[in-house]
């Protein structure tokens, strides 16, 4: 990459200025990779945004919410590896950051983040719009630190691309616009390759894969749980499924790693798996987490003789979740490698075929639920989600909300071919699939980028709907329209409460979308399904897809309780007492009597 020298840009022109420390800062950007920078403009940030006018090499993503630039930002790093950057102006400008920063850093995403500052000399009077981003931000970065004079300014990036990188998170640096402004303070420039770190390989000990292979080669029936540390594993957690017999259940994270060309893919666990992924997991004699801190203990075996063995590359994983008879610190990837050869191939396959029989089944019986009867309304939303993975190309990236978006997401989105799935797994937030899809978008402009949101979700940070459409990027938006925070529901009437402040105001927005200049679709039936997304698919530009579906709709988790049960009884009878005897109805319409 071309290192520009003092008064030269992008297009080899002479600038008619002095260089600045905010050359210096983006120079440092450009040479580690990063291709652009989601924010909103504000006059703190001003040094650097002209600098990037300047130069040409990295694109400024205006977006419309800074929690959405950092959502986005975070979309990037998962899906490519490489550095991503987002950018707030001082004050409440970066504070909107936090959020987002959050769940980038939560799900181990490579992301820098600029939170611009104000006038350095001001700092400590209770200035106009004054807070502290190097404390605001410590608990959701690697590294977080004050630029406080343009000597720093070089050294600070490096140090702060380098542990994003390194570590796999989020670095923060705060800098007072006027310090940006400053001429630099010359510096040798770092290298691209000094910069442009992968995130080390871990191998264990000997010792480690001894006892590893002997746990495993002592018999019994072996299930594989396998989470986001699977990431360029595939290839090895197959071999060893293989090895092993055993059948492979993925975390929600691992998903997108694991599925794809696995015959001993038996579906997710969790609250919003597979009755398949349960069992295997729970009725198995060793249990191998791989790459996994999947934090619902619930759904872990409580049998005394089930043997666990954990393989981590963060040493603070080990035995988090459950109780762990062997713990092995390594990256997954490698240390399968290492342990492959060591074992005996099991013969005994009883344990896989019975938990593919289950998955078959199970899979049926959610494809089942992805069929809808024309003229029935309203569309059961297991259907519209189920067409999209039917018909969508097979590199197309999903980007998912919470709640009940990342439910048809993870029972409907197949990750076949080149597919990828992002959300927000780990950090939980509302809201973030639409900014995610957009950060997807920019990173792979030639892949479908298909968007799952409930109108809650959507709504929160609706406002980057103008963003896609002012980048004319090709984003399909589906929003399941249920008129309701629908998971937030179901968790009220699974502890035996009536819904409160769930309920939301019907909005048509097909419309909405069309008076913001993109094509709107609105599905009310469940015979204009297929279609609906034969055309949106078709469309070039960005399309929302309103689908109109029951906010009845019930998410039953692989293990129901007696308390759940019980819970929904109440339920029941809380509402006939109140006279809400139609949401009982409507319950039981669509839940029962299909």
């Amino acid at each position: 990459m071309h290192i520009f020298a003092p008064g030269e840009d992008a297009r080899g022109q002479g600038w008619m200025m002095k260089r600045t420390a905010a050359d210096q800062f983006v120079e440092v950007l450009a040479l580690a990779g990063v291709k652009r920078i989601y924010g909103v403009v504000g006059d703190s940030l001003n040094a650097i945004t002209e600098v990037l006018r300047k130069r040409g090499d990295i694109e400024w993503v205006p977006m419309r919410s800074e929690e959405a630039a950092a959502f986005a930002a975070g979309a990037e790093a998962h899906l490519t590896g490489q550095l991503a950057v987002c950018a707030g102006s001082c004050g409440p400008g970066n504070t909107h950051l936090i959020n987002g920063l959050y769940d980038c850093h939560r799900s181990r995403a490579p992301v820098l983040a600029i939170a611009a500052q104000i006038p350095s000399v001001e700092l400590g009077t209770g200035y106009f719009q004054e807070t502290h981003p190097e404390n605001l931000f410590r608990e959701c970065s690697h590294y977080c630190e004050l630029i406080s004079a343009p000597n720093q300014m070089q050294r600070t990036a490096e140090i702060a691309v380098r542990n994003a990188l390194g570590k796999r998170g989020v670095s923060v640096v705060v800098i007072p616009g006027d310090i940006a402004q400053q001429k630099e303070e010359e510096a040798r420039p770092p290298t691209a390759e000094s910069l442009r770190l992968s995130a080390p390989q871990v191998m264990p000990p000997a010792a480690s894969l001894e006892q590893m292979a002997a746990l495993l080669n002592a018999g019994g029936r072996v299930t594989l749980l396998c989470g986001a540390g699977c990431e360029d594993a595939g290839p090895q957690v197959v071999e060893l499924a293989k090895r092993l017999q055993a059948p492979v259940v993925s975390a929600l994270r691992g998903k997108e790693f694991v599925e794809k060309d696995n015959p001993h893919f038996v579906g997710l666990t969790g609250l919003i798996g597979y009755a398949s992924g349960y069992w295997a997991m729970i009725d198995c004699d060793v249990l191998v987490m791989l790459g996994t801190d999947f934090p619902y203990r619930q759904f872990y075996p409580d049998r005394e003789d089930t043997r666990v063995i954990q393989v981590d590359v963060r040493p603070e994983n080990i035995g988090k979740r459950t109780r762990v008879d062997l713990g092995v610190v390594g990256s997954v990837a490698p240390t399968l490698q290492a342990l492959l050869p060591k074992l005996e191939a099991h013969r005994d396959a009883k344990h896989l075929e019975r938990a593919l029989e289950h998955y078959r089944k199970t899979r049926e019986e959610l494809d089942a639920l992805g069929q809808g009867t024309v003229g029935r309304k309203p569309i059961h939303p297991p259907q519209v989600a189920r067409a999209f993975d039917l018909q969508a190309s097979d590199d197309a990236i999903f980007t998912c909300d919470v709640g009940l978006p990342t439910v048809w997401a993870a029972r409907y989105a197949t990750m076949k071919g080149r597919r990828r799935l992002v959300g927000s797994f780990n950090h939980g937030s509302m809201a973030s699939a639409l900014a995610q899809a957009i950060g997807a978008q920019k990173a792979f402009p030639d892949r479908q980028v298909v968007s799952f949101s409930g109108d809650g979700g959507f709504t929160m940070l609706m406002g980057d709907v103008l963003t896609l459409v002012q980048l004319s990027l090709p984003i399909k938006i589906v929003v399941f329209n249920n008129s309701s925070l629908g998971f937030v529901a179901m968790e009220q009437q699974v502890g035996g409460m009536l819904s409160v402040g769930t309920a939301m105001h019907p909005t048509n927005f097909a419309k909405l979308a069309e008076a913001l200049g993109m094509k709107g679709l609105r599905v009310e039936d469940p015979g204009q399904v297929d279609e609906a997304v034969q055309q949106a698919l078709a469309t070039p530009g960005p399309v929302l897809v309103d689908a109109v579906v029951s906010k009845a709709e019930l998410v039953m988790p692989p293990r129901i309780t007696a308390s759940m049960a019980a819970g929904f009884t109440l339920f029941g009878i809380k509402a006939l007492l109140n006279g809400r005897t139609t949401e009982v109805l409507e319950l039981a319409r669509t839940n029962l009597w299909r």
